[in-house]
């Protein structure tokens, strides 16, 4: 197919949902009915094809975003399976920034839940355009109206159903399709892979032609050309009805909404069609922006087999031992064998083999076009978030950015002899995933691995196990705190010192200062000239750096903290820049001790979904944690109470939640912020 026709009937996509909205289920569901697999996998089984990990078939949920590639009549969807639990966020995140649209999949019952929110504003955040799928109509407490209220008022958004469901709960049977104005309804016998077309039943006439109406008027709110002919009351053409709603869609006005029961085999196909014809092809987005790192000019990439080569790693797995780089490629060709330039790492490597991935099955391809998304070997020092170009046409494109992780714990080998394989092992996996960190404790000798979550740091000791054989010993969970200064402070510091056998002088008056919470660190060098070279501008700067990445109170990193360099005194031939950097350093650590340094420690956003009779023993179990209920929302029978509680007292809060309600309260959580330690409660 020549490249702009391939180009047109490309999409990429990916499904993102809360846990247990039924992503993955949707997701079987489309690789059946677009013939990629001969039969459907379950979740609660655990035979889903897309959760093809073994911690994944165990747990039933979703833990690394899976790709593969499908056809939907001549159509090429490249889709990709995300998480929906909230310490595998980055998984989505990485997602988001290679595809051009995404189908978020919301409980009929449960709504816009805490993970629905985050993976929406990632989306909104990078741009994507986004069709919505409520799914699980048939279960009880099921509302399509009520999502779709929560859609306006949680996300901000605008959504446009473009299918109803005809009855709900037990009495779900089928969708009207508004455009058509048909019922839908599926075929049992076949697993929903057929469904048949027609009249809308009388009980819903009135119901349906409300819905039309008000999806005629929604469209006329954002295209001039629908509003004429509703205005004159002409028939609109189809045709003219789905241009609209893609011009909507991609251009981030409206949300095209469908409704089914993934489980039951019923809404699917609707929603792939959706896919085709309203979320846009890599020509339908901008191209691509970076900037060329030899010369520091902006340049763009259109998605062109023409153009020259450029491609973002957004995902790097260990397999078997060695290294897979998941890629999307933006403009021009790869080929297998050939050599490309990571120019985040200013490095030629040379691609060994191209892989059409399907989920942990691939197919072997010669060459990769733009447009596609693809896993390439042979790639060693490829990273997430680097680019790989061409070396005589090179880009940068901008690099994503991580989460900081909020828990650590200690981990040791059984044995002295494993720890070489278990330092080699851990770098393995923080290769993998940019969200897990390893670090040696000077002070105790032990290994540190940090993460997001509980259930994060749980499955990658798992992993060791399983996957390098290693049996580790794991210490109690630990909180990874941060410093801030509270109010302003200004020092000057003299050094001046024989060190090595030379005299080292320099001379620094600094400030330091509270930025606003979670306003990151900021540093200015305002000195005069002739009181510091600005030959030690750099030097200064990364001396700041370094201090900062060590506190005054405990020794962690300080965060939401200015530091403006004021002055000092240079005197040509005795001052030296070994010496400024040690003056500058001495007076830092002053300042910071000067400045009010204060503790700062996660705090988590808590949501815990309640039936009224417990109500009284959470929200007094949340306070006496040292938590801040913040809401208390009536929902379908139960009671949805939101908290923030400090991370630290959150350990083991399922088994005190569990025996607290008989195992009938659920509860998220996800970090919100850092705040100031409660002294009583240190």
């Amino acid at each position: 197919m020549a490249g702009e026709a391939r180009l047109k009937k490309t999409r990429n996509f990916g499904v993102v949902a809360h846990i247990d909205a039924g992503k993955t289920t949707f997701t079987e569901r489309v690789l059946y009915y677009t013939g990629r697999t001969h039969k459907i996998g379950e979740v609660h089984d655990g035979t889903a094809v897309m959760d093809w990990m073994e911690e994944e078939q165990e747990r039933g949920i979703t833990i690394t975003s899976a790709a593969t590639t499908c056809q939907w009549g001549d159509y090429t969807l490249n889709l990709i399976d995300t998480p929906g639990h909230v310490d595998f966020t980055i998984e989505v995140e990485r997602s988001l920034r290679v595809l051009d649209g995404v189908v978020a999949v919301f409980c009929a019952v449960g709504g816009v839940e805490p993970q629905s929110e985050t993976v929406w504003h990632q989306a909104d955040r990078y741009q994507v355009p986004k069709i919505a799928f409520v799914n699980k109509m048939d279960r009880v407490g099921a509302d399509f109206g009520a999502v779709l209220q929560q859609m306006r008022d949680k996300l901000g958004a605008a959504p446009l159903p473009l299918t109803i469901p005809m009855g709900a709960e037990d009495q779900f049977r089928g969708v009207i399709d508004l455009l058509t104005m048909e019922a839908l309804t599926w075929d049992e016998a076949d697993q929903g892979a057929t469904y048949g077309r027609g009249p809308i039943p009388e009980g819903m006439a009135e119901e349906a032609a409300s819905a039309r109406t008000a999806l005629l008027e929604a469209l006329s709110e954002t295209d001039d050309n629908i509003m004429e002919m509703y205005l004159s009351e002409q028939d609109i053409p189809q045709k003219d009805l789905v241009a609209a709603i893609r011009r909507a869609c991609i251009g981030l006005k409206l949300v095209p909404v469908f409704a089914g029961s993934a489980l039951r085999n019923k809404g699917v196909q609707p929603v792939l069609d959706a896919v085709v014809a309203y979320l846009p092809a890599p020509l339908d987005i901008p191209p691509v922006e970076g900037i060329n790192p030899e010369n520091g000019q902006a340049e763009r990439r259109a998605a062109d087999d023409s153009a020259p080569f450029s491609a973002l790693a957004f995902k790097v797995q260990m397999d078997q031992g060695r290294k897979l780089v998941y890629l999307r490629i933006y403009s021009g060709k790869l080929k297998a064998g050939g050599e490309v330039y990571n120019a985040s790492k200013g490095q030629v490597e040379k691609v060994a083999r191209i892989l059409r991935m399907h989920a942990n099955k691939r197919e072997r391809l010669d060459e990769a076009h733009a447009g596609e998304i693809v896993g390439a070997m042979g790639l060693k020092n490829a990273s997430t978030g680097d680019t790989l170009a061409l070396k005589d046409r090179p880009i940068l494109l901008d690099p994503m950015e991580f989460y900081e992780p909020v828990i650590s714990v200690a981990v040791e080998p059984r044995t002295v002899g494993d720890q070489d394989k278990l330092t080699l092992a851990l770098d393995k996996l923080a290769d993998e995933d940019p969200t897990f960190r390893v670090r040696l404790d000077e002070d105790t000798g032990q290994t540190i691995i940090s993460g997001m979550g509980e259930l994060h740091l749980e499955v990658l000791v798992h992993r060791l196990k399983r996957e390098f054989g290693l049996e580790v010993g794991v210490g109690r969970p630990q909180v990874v705190y941060r410093e801030a200064v509270t109010k302003e402070a200004q020092v000057e510091e003299v050094f001046d010192r024989d060190l090595g056998g030379s005299r080292q002088v320099g001379q620094v008056r600094l400030a330091v200062g509270p930025n606003p919470r979670g306003g990151g660190n900021t540093q200015r060098v305002e000195a005069p000239e002739d009181q510091l070279p600005t030959h030690l501008d750099a030097l200064l700067r990364q001396t700041i750096e370094e201090g900062l990445m060590s506190g005054v109170v405990l020794g962690y990193p300080v965060v939401d903290t200015w530091v403006h360099v004021l002055g000092g005194a240079f005197t040509p031939g005795v001052s030296t820049d070994l010496g400024y950097r040690l003056a500058c350093s001495l007076a830092l650590k002053k300042a910071l001790t000067e400045a009010g340094p204060v503790l700062l420690e996660p705090v988590m956003r808590v949501e815990v979904v309640v039936p009224e009779e417990f109500m009284g023993e959470v929200i007094g179990d949340l306070n006496a944690r040292g938590g801040s209920v913040e809401l208390v929302e009536p929902k379908g029978g139960t009671n949805v109470i939101r908290a923030s509680v400090p991370l630290k007292a959150m350990f083991g809060y399922s088994t005190s939640l569990r025996s607290a309600t008989q195992g009938r309260a659920i509860f998220t959580m996800q970090f919100s912020h850092y705040d100031r330690v409660d002294e009583k409660r240190r």
